[in-house]
């Protein structure tokens, strides 16, 4: 569909607000997701970080009391 100029893109026939509605809705939901998916995974390496720091401490402990 070839339109004569810009508003008449914006406007698509009448469905304009339908259209972009659909398009905000979109990016929006990708947004969220995008950004979501990056908390999770900050949230998921420091639990793997904080869960090493632990083990390594357990197993120095444990070689500490087998020395004694």
């Amino acid at each position: 569909m070839a339109f004569s100029s810009f508003q008449e893109f914006i406007v698509m026939g009448g469905y304009g607000f339908f259209v972009w509605l659909a398009f905000g809705g979109t990016f929006l939901g990708l947004g969220l997701l995008v950004l979501r998916s990056v908390v999770a995974r900050r949230h998921l390496e420091k639990a793997c970080a904080d869960h090493m720091r632990r083990q390594e401490r357990l197993a120095r402990r444990q070689k500490q009391e087998r020395s004694r």
